[in-house]
Protein backbone atom coordinates (compact mmCIF):
# COMPACT_ATOMS: atom_id res chain seq x y z
CA UNK A 1 0.00 0.00 0.00
CA UNK A 2 1.14 3.43 -0.71
CA UNK A 3 1.88 6.42 0.93
CA UNK A 4 -0.40 8.42 -0.30
CA UNK A 5 -4.05 7.45 0.57
CA UNK A 6 -6.86 7.26 -1.76
CA UNK A 7 -9.05 9.38 0.02
CA UNK A 8 -12.12 9.89 -2.86
CA UNK A 9 -14.49 8.03 -0.30
CA UNK A 10 -14.05 10.88 1.96
CA UNK A 11 -17.81 12.92 1.93
CA UNK A 12 -20.05 10.79 3.90
CA UNK A 13 -20.76 7.19 5.73
CA UNK A 14 -19.74 4.47 3.12
CA UNK A 15 -22.58 2.81 1.55
CA UNK A 16 -23.32 -0.69 2.86
CA UNK A 17 -21.64 -2.07 -0.36
CA UNK A 18 -17.83 -0.19 0.21
CA UNK A 19 -18.33 -1.27 3.94
CA UNK A 20 -19.17 -4.82 3.16
CA UNK A 21 -16.12 -4.86 0.42
CA UNK A 22 -13.50 -2.97 2.92
CA UNK A 23 -14.75 -6.04 5.84
CA UNK A 24 -13.63 -8.18 2.90
CA UNK A 25 -10.67 -6.95 2.42
CA UNK A 26 -9.56 -7.28 6.13
CA UNK A 27 -10.41 -10.67 5.96
CA UNK A 28 -8.34 -11.24 3.25
CA UNK A 29 -5.57 -9.18 4.85
CA UNK A 30 -6.12 -11.00 7.94
CA UNK A 31 -5.77 -14.59 6.40
CA UNK A 32 -2.43 -13.55 4.50
CA UNK A 33 -1.10 -12.28 7.77
CA UNK A 34 2.08 -14.40 8.85
CA UNK A 35 1.97 -12.45 12.28
CA UNK A 36 -1.37 -13.11 12.77
CA UNK A 37 -0.98 -16.39 15.26
CA UNK A 38 0.90 -14.10 17.26
CA UNK A 39 -2.48 -13.04 19.02
CA UNK A 40 -2.83 -16.09 20.60
CA UNK A 41 0.08 -15.38 22.95
CA UNK A 42 -1.94 -12.48 24.45
CA UNK A 43 -5.05 -12.53 27.00
CA UNK A 44 -7.50 -10.66 25.03
CA UNK A 45 -11.35 -9.90 25.77
CA UNK A 46 -13.85 -11.38 23.50
CA UNK A 47 -15.48 -8.50 21.78
CA UNK A 48 -13.34 -6.06 22.06
CA UNK A 49 -10.89 -4.02 19.47
CA UNK A 50 -7.66 -3.20 21.71
CA UNK A 51 -5.93 0.28 20.21
CA UNK A 52 -4.35 1.52 23.11
CA UNK A 53 -1.42 -0.27 23.32
CA UNK A 54 0.81 2.75 22.95
CA UNK A 55 -0.19 3.23 26.30
CA UNK A 56 -0.77 -0.24 28.05
CA UNK A 57 -0.21 -3.09 26.14
CA UNK A 58 -1.94 -6.45 26.36
CA UNK A 59 -1.41 -8.87 28.73
CA UNK A 60 0.96 -12.25 27.45
CA UNK A 61 -0.27 -15.46 28.38
CA UNK A 62 2.07 -17.13 30.69
CA UNK A 63 2.92 -13.74 32.70
CA UNK A 64 -0.08 -14.66 35.33
CA UNK A 65 1.59 -17.80 36.06
CA UNK A 66 5.20 -16.70 36.16
CA UNK A 67 4.22 -13.97 38.87
CA UNK A 68 2.27 -16.52 40.85
CA UNK A 69 5.44 -18.56 40.46
CA UNK A 70 7.80 -15.71 41.89
CA UNK A 71 5.01 -15.08 44.44
CA UNK A 72 4.44 -17.75 45.63
CA UNK A 73 7.62 -19.89 45.62
CA UNK A 74 10.47 -18.01 45.07
CA UNK A 75 9.42 -15.34 47.38
CA UNK A 76 6.95 -17.88 49.42
CA UNK A 77 9.54 -20.73 50.15
CA UNK A 78 13.12 -19.84 49.11
CA UNK A 79 12.32 -16.44 50.83
CA UNK A 80 15.84 -14.24 50.74
CA UNK A 81 17.64 -17.30 48.81
CA UNK A 82 16.31 -16.10 45.48
CA UNK A 83 18.01 -12.94 45.78
CA UNK A 84 21.22 -15.34 45.69
CA UNK A 85 19.94 -18.12 43.30
CA UNK A 86 20.62 -16.14 40.17
CA UNK A 87 17.26 -15.48 39.46
CA UNK A 88 16.64 -12.23 41.11
CA UNK A 89 20.07 -10.59 41.50
CA UNK A 90 21.30 -10.62 37.50
CA UNK A 91 17.42 -9.69 36.17
CA UNK A 92 18.57 -6.19 35.00
CA UNK A 93 21.17 -6.76 32.95
CA UNK A 94 19.22 -9.86 31.84
CA UNK A 95 16.23 -8.59 31.29
CA UNK A 96 18.16 -5.78 29.24
CA UNK A 97 19.74 -8.21 27.35
CA UNK A 98 16.59 -9.45 25.71
CA UNK A 99 14.94 -6.33 25.44
CA UNK A 100 18.43 -4.93 23.23
CA UNK A 101 17.74 -6.86 19.60
CA UNK A 102 14.19 -5.12 19.75
CA UNK A 103 15.79 -1.44 20.28
CA UNK A 104 19.07 -2.69 17.51
CA UNK A 105 21.71 -2.46 20.46
CA UNK A 106 24.35 -5.58 21.42
CA UNK A 107 23.85 -7.24 24.71
CA UNK A 108 25.59 -5.63 27.20
CA UNK A 109 24.23 -1.90 26.82
CA UNK A 110 20.81 -1.71 28.17
CA UNK A 111 19.64 -2.34 32.13
CA UNK A 112 16.63 -2.76 33.60
CA UNK A 113 15.27 -1.06 36.33
CA UNK A 114 13.07 2.49 38.02
CA UNK A 115 11.24 4.40 35.99
CA UNK A 116 11.54 6.22 32.59
CA UNK A 117 11.93 9.60 34.59
CA UNK A 118 14.49 8.25 36.82
CA UNK A 119 16.50 6.43 34.09
CA UNK A 120 16.06 9.95 31.67
CA UNK A 121 17.50 12.40 34.59
CA UNK A 122 20.63 9.76 34.82
CA UNK A 123 20.92 10.14 31.10
CA UNK A 124 20.46 13.96 30.60
CA UNK A 125 22.99 14.60 33.53
CA UNK A 126 25.29 11.58 32.49
CA UNK A 127 24.99 12.80 28.97
CA UNK A 128 25.91 16.70 30.27
CA UNK A 129 28.93 15.12 31.80
CA UNK A 130 30.08 13.51 29.17
CA UNK A 131 29.74 16.59 27.13
CA UNK A 132 32.14 18.38 28.80
CA UNK A 133 32.61 22.28 29.75
CA UNK A 134 32.26 25.18 26.92
CA UNK A 135 28.88 24.10 26.18
CA UNK A 136 25.47 26.18 27.09
CA UNK A 137 22.78 24.62 25.70
CA UNK A 138 20.44 21.38 26.35
CA UNK A 139 18.10 21.08 23.16
CA UNK A 140 14.68 19.50 23.99
CA UNK A 141 11.77 18.50 21.42
CA UNK A 142 9.43 21.75 22.20
CA UNK A 143 6.58 19.48 21.94
CA UNK A 144 7.80 16.42 24.29
CA UNK A 145 5.74 14.29 26.81
CA UNK A 146 5.69 17.05 29.45
CA UNK A 147 7.68 14.54 32.09
CA UNK A 148 10.53 14.69 30.14
CA UNK A 149 10.33 17.98 29.75
CA UNK A 150 10.11 18.58 33.67
CA UNK A 151 13.14 16.08 34.02
CA UNK A 152 15.09 18.65 31.32
CA UNK A 153 14.55 21.35 33.35
CA UNK A 154 16.25 19.84 36.71
CA UNK A 155 18.84 18.51 34.44
CA UNK A 156 19.61 21.78 33.16
CA UNK A 157 19.57 23.09 36.87
CA UNK A 158 22.09 20.55 38.09
CA UNK A 159 24.18 20.93 34.92
CA UNK A 160 24.29 24.50 34.92
CA UNK A 161 22.76 24.39 31.15
CA UNK A 162 20.10 26.33 29.41
CA UNK A 163 17.22 24.46 28.31
CA UNK A 164 16.48 25.77 24.54
CA UNK A 165 13.02 24.13 23.23
CA UNK A 166 13.38 22.96 19.09
CA UNK A 167 11.27 21.27 16.55
CA UNK A 168 12.54 17.51 15.95
CA UNK A 169 11.96 18.75 12.52
CA UNK A 170 14.43 21.91 12.69
CA UNK A 171 16.56 19.66 14.95
CA UNK A 172 19.22 18.75 12.60
CA UNK A 173 19.43 22.01 10.81
CA UNK A 174 20.13 24.01 14.24
CA UNK A 175 22.64 21.97 15.26
CA UNK A 176 24.56 23.08 11.91
CA UNK A 177 24.00 26.50 12.38
CA UNK A 178 24.67 26.64 16.37
CA UNK A 179 25.80 23.47 17.26
CA UNK A 180 28.68 24.72 19.27
CA UNK A 181 26.39 25.96 21.84
CA UNK A 182 24.76 22.54 22.40
CA UNK A 183 26.07 19.93 24.82
CA UNK A 184 23.27 17.85 25.05
CA UNK A 185 20.10 17.12 22.95
CA UNK A 186 16.77 14.99 24.13
CA UNK A 187 14.22 14.52 21.38
CA UNK A 188 11.34 11.47 21.29
CA UNK A 189 11.65 8.79 18.65
CA UNK A 190 8.14 8.94 18.20
CA UNK A 191 5.86 11.77 19.19
CA UNK A 192 3.07 10.77 21.72
CA UNK A 193 0.47 13.14 20.78
CA UNK A 194 0.52 12.83 17.03
CA UNK A 195 2.45 10.36 16.46
CA UNK A 196 5.16 11.71 13.91
CA UNK A 197 8.18 9.39 13.40
CA UNK A 198 11.76 11.50 14.03
CA UNK A 199 14.44 10.98 12.07
CA UNK A 200 16.77 9.43 14.89
CA UNK A 201 19.65 8.21 12.15
CA UNK A 202 19.70 12.07 10.52
CA UNK A 203 19.44 13.53 13.66
CA UNK A 204 22.27 11.66 15.48
CA UNK A 205 24.18 12.43 12.88
CA UNK A 206 24.08 16.50 13.12
CA UNK A 207 24.40 16.05 16.85
CA UNK A 208 27.60 14.06 16.32
CA UNK A 209 29.19 16.78 14.16
CA UNK A 210 28.31 19.38 16.05
CA UNK A 211 29.58 17.86 19.15
CA UNK A 212 26.62 17.18 21.28
CA UNK A 213 25.40 13.95 23.17
CA UNK A 214 22.42 12.94 22.07
CA UNK A 215 20.07 11.31 24.37
CA UNK A 216 16.26 9.15 22.72
CA UNK A 217 13.21 8.51 24.30
CA UNK A 218 11.99 5.58 22.86
CA UNK A 219 8.62 4.99 24.83
CA UNK A 220 6.42 5.14 21.69
CA UNK A 221 8.37 3.54 19.35
CA UNK A 222 10.28 0.76 20.80
CA UNK A 223 8.45 -2.72 19.86
CA UNK A 224 6.97 -0.99 16.70
CA UNK A 225 9.76 0.75 14.82
CA UNK A 226 13.10 -0.23 14.00
CA UNK A 227 15.19 1.78 16.07
CA UNK A 228 18.56 0.92 15.54
CA UNK A 229 20.80 2.10 18.61
CA UNK A 230 23.87 0.87 17.63
CA UNK A 231 23.49 1.28 13.99
CA UNK A 232 22.81 4.98 13.77
CA UNK A 233 25.60 5.87 16.78
CA UNK A 234 22.95 7.06 19.27
CA UNK A 235 24.60 7.36 22.59
CA UNK A 236 21.60 7.01 25.29
CA UNK A 237 18.56 5.99 25.24
CA UNK A 238 15.49 5.54 27.33
CA UNK A 239 12.29 4.10 27.37
CA UNK A 240 9.30 2.16 29.07
CA UNK A 241 8.45 -1.28 28.78
CA UNK A 242 4.49 -1.07 29.40
CA UNK A 243 3.18 -0.30 25.60
CA UNK A 244 4.54 -2.14 22.82
CA UNK A 245 6.46 -4.36 24.92
CA UNK A 246 3.85 -5.44 26.90
CA UNK A 247 5.54 -5.42 30.25
CA UNK A 248 1.99 -4.45 32.57
CA UNK A 249 1.20 -1.63 33.98
CA UNK A 250 3.99 0.11 36.00
CA UNK A 251 6.98 -2.44 34.33
CA UNK A 252 10.28 -1.17 34.50
CA UNK A 253 11.86 1.34 32.09
CA UNK A 254 15.51 0.86 30.86
CA UNK A 255 18.56 2.55 30.64
CA UNK A 256 20.80 2.42 27.12
CA UNK A 257 24.07 3.21 27.46
CA UNK A 258 26.37 2.84 24.69
CA UNK A 259 29.74 0.88 25.09
CA UNK A 260 31.74 3.89 24.22
CA UNK A 261 30.63 5.33 26.78
CA UNK A 262 30.13 3.26 29.13
CA UNK A 263 33.72 3.61 31.31
CA UNK A 264 32.88 7.35 31.36
CA UNK A 265 29.11 7.22 32.08
CA UNK A 266 28.88 9.03 35.45
CA UNK A 267 25.57 8.81 37.00
CA UNK A 268 23.90 11.08 39.43
CA UNK A 269 22.58 8.48 41.62
CA UNK A 270 24.96 6.27 42.31
CA UNK A 271 23.22 3.57 44.37
CA UNK A 272 24.45 0.48 45.90
CA UNK A 273 23.01 -1.83 43.27
CA UNK A 274 25.15 0.26 40.74
CA UNK A 275 28.41 -0.51 42.92
CA UNK A 276 31.55 -2.22 41.75
CA UNK A 277 31.31 -4.37 45.04
CA UNK A 278 27.49 -3.86 46.60
CA UNK A 279 27.93 -5.86 49.24
CA UNK A 280 31.40 -4.76 50.39
CA UNK A 281 29.05 -1.52 52.17
CA UNK A 282 32.29 0.48 51.54
CA UNK A 283 31.52 4.11 52.01
CA UNK A 284 33.25 5.47 48.85
CA UNK A 285 31.50 4.62 45.55
CA UNK A 286 33.31 3.02 42.68
CA UNK A 287 30.24 2.58 39.59
CA UNK A 288 30.05 -1.29 38.48
CA UNK A 289 31.96 -2.12 34.75
CA UNK A 290 29.08 -1.65 32.07
CA UNK A 291 25.69 -0.90 31.78
CA UNK A 292 25.68 -2.19 35.30
CA UNK A 293 26.71 1.29 36.61
CA UNK A 294 23.43 2.33 35.22
CA UNK A 295 21.26 0.64 38.25
CA UNK A 296 20.31 2.18 41.42
CA UNK A 297 18.63 0.67 44.08
CA UNK A 298 16.98 -2.96 44.91
CA UNK A 299 15.52 -3.98 41.98
CA UNK A 300 11.32 -3.99 42.13
CA UNK A 301 11.68 -8.18 41.24
CA UNK A 302 7.76 -8.78 40.99
CA UNK A 303 7.36 -6.46 38.40
CA UNK A 304 10.88 -7.36 36.54
CA UNK A 305 10.08 -10.85 36.45
CA UNK A 306 6.43 -10.25 35.27
CA UNK A 307 8.01 -8.08 32.18
CA UNK A 308 10.79 -10.90 31.71
CA UNK A 309 8.03 -13.54 30.78
CA UNK A 310 6.00 -10.94 28.89
CA UNK A 311 9.14 -10.97 26.48
CA UNK A 312 8.55 -14.51 25.71
CA UNK A 313 5.76 -12.68 23.27
CA UNK A 314 8.77 -12.09 20.91
CA UNK A 315 10.30 -14.83 20.51
CA UNK A 316 11.31 -15.35 17.04
CA UNK A 317 9.89 -12.10 16.40
CA UNK A 318 11.17 -10.23 13.07
CA UNK A 319 10.93 -6.49 14.72
CA UNK A 320 11.14 -5.55 10.51
CA UNK A 321 8.41 -8.06 9.76
CA UNK A 322 6.40 -5.92 12.70
CA UNK A 323 7.23 -2.23 11.11
CA UNK A 324 5.57 -4.03 8.21
CA UNK A 325 2.56 -5.03 9.37
CA UNK A 326 1.91 -1.31 11.36
CA UNK A 327 2.54 0.56 8.52
CA UNK A 328 -0.09 -2.23 6.56
CA UNK A 329 -2.30 -1.98 9.91
CA UNK A 330 -2.70 2.08 10.13
CA UNK A 331 -2.78 2.56 5.89
CA UNK A 332 -5.73 0.04 6.46
CA UNK A 333 -7.29 2.75 8.91
CA UNK A 334 -6.60 5.40 7.25
CA UNK A 335 -8.46 4.21 4.24
CA UNK A 336 -11.28 2.98 6.31
CA UNK A 337 -11.59 6.58 8.56
CA UNK A 338 -12.16 8.11 4.95
CA UNK A 339 -14.66 5.59 3.97
CA UNK A 340 -16.39 5.61 6.84
CA UNK A 341 -16.05 8.58 8.12
CA UNK A 342 -18.37 12.01 7.32
CA UNK A 343 -15.76 14.73 5.83
CA UNK A 344 -14.23 17.30 8.44
CA UNK A 345 -15.37 14.56 10.99
CA UNK A 346 -12.14 13.47 12.49
CA UNK A 347 -9.00 14.88 10.47
CA UNK A 348 -5.58 12.82 10.48
CA UNK A 349 -2.63 14.19 12.21
CA UNK A 350 -0.66 11.70 11.88
CA UNK A 351 1.93 12.13 9.02
CA UNK A 352 0.79 10.26 5.94
CA UNK A 353 4.54 9.55 4.62
CA UNK A 354 5.60 6.26 5.80
CA UNK A 355 8.83 7.36 7.00
CA UNK A 356 7.24 10.09 8.95
CA UNK A 357 4.73 7.88 10.65
CA UNK A 358 5.40 5.88 14.24
CA UNK A 359 2.41 2.85 14.72
CA UNK A 360 -0.39 5.01 16.22
CA UNK A 361 -3.07 7.22 14.31
CA UNK A 362 -4.46 10.50 15.48
CA UNK A 363 -7.50 11.92 14.18
CA UNK A 364 -8.36 15.63 15.34
CA UNK A 365 -12.31 16.09 16.45
CA UNK A 366 -14.47 17.65 18.76
CA UNK A 367 -15.21 16.71 21.58
CA UNK A 368 -12.75 14.02 21.80
CA UNK A 369 -13.05 12.54 25.00
CA UNK A 370 -17.34 12.37 24.73
CA UNK A 371 -16.36 10.31 21.35
CA UNK A 372 -13.88 8.13 22.88
CA UNK A 373 -15.91 7.01 25.32
CA UNK A 374 -18.41 6.48 23.28
CA UNK A 375 -16.29 4.55 21.14
CA UNK A 376 -15.21 2.94 24.41
CA UNK A 377 -18.42 1.77 25.58
CA UNK A 378 -19.09 -0.17 21.68
CA UNK A 379 -15.97 -2.10 22.54
CA UNK A 380 -13.45 0.02 20.57
CA UNK A 381 -10.81 0.82 23.35
CA UNK A 382 -8.34 3.90 22.47
CA UNK A 383 -7.47 6.88 23.93
CA UNK A 384 -7.33 11.00 23.78
CA UNK A 385 -5.29 13.73 24.23
CA UNK A 386 -6.89 16.96 25.38
CA UNK A 387 -8.31 19.08 23.89
CA UNK A 388 -9.01 16.82 20.81
CA UNK A 389 -7.26 14.21 19.40
CA UNK A 390 -8.10 10.92 19.64
CA UNK A 391 -5.40 8.03 19.48
CA UNK A 392 -5.56 4.66 18.51
CA UNK A 393 -2.19 2.60 18.52
CA UNK A 394 -1.56 -0.30 16.97
CA UNK A 395 0.72 -3.18 18.02
CA UNK A 396 1.10 -5.87 15.21
CA UNK A 397 1.65 -8.71 17.70
CA UNK A 398 -1.92 -9.06 18.70
CA UNK A 399 -3.98 -6.19 16.03
CA UNK A 400 -5.15 -7.15 13.13
CA UNK A 401 -7.20 -5.74 10.10
CA UNK A 402 -10.56 -6.84 11.08
CA UNK A 403 -9.82 -4.76 14.00
CA UNK A 404 -8.90 -1.90 12.19
CA UNK A 405 -11.97 -2.07 10.06
CA UNK A 406 -14.16 -2.00 12.98
CA UNK A 407 -12.98 0.58 14.67
CA UNK A 408 -12.99 2.88 11.67
CA UNK A 409 -16.62 1.84 11.29
CA UNK A 410 -17.72 2.20 14.87
CA UNK A 411 -16.35 5.68 14.46
CA UNK A 412 -17.83 6.59 11.59
CA UNK A 413 -21.91 5.55 13.05
CA UNK A 414 -21.25 7.60 16.34
CA UNK A 415 -20.79 10.82 13.62
CA UNK A 416 -23.31 9.31 11.01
Amino acid sequence: MSDALDTTARGGTAPATAASDLAARAAQLDAADALAGLRERFTLPEGVVYLDGNSLGALPVGVADRVAEVVVHEWGTELIRSWSSGTWWTAPERIGDRIAPLVGAAPGQVVVGDSTSVNLFKALVGAARLAGHGRTELLVDASTFPTDGYIAGSAARLTGLTVVPVDPSDAAARLRERGQDTAVVLLNHVDYRGGRLHDLPGITRAAHAAGAVIVWDLCHSAGAVPVGLDEHGVDLAVGCTYKYLNGGPGSPAYLYIAERHQAAFDSPLPGWNGHAEPFAMTPDYTPAEGAVRGRVGTPDILSMLALEAALDAWDGVDVAAVRAKSLALTDFFLECVAAYVPAGKAEPVTPLPHGERGSQVSLRTENARAVMDELISRGVIGDFRAPDVLRFGFTPLYVGFADAERAARTLGRIFG
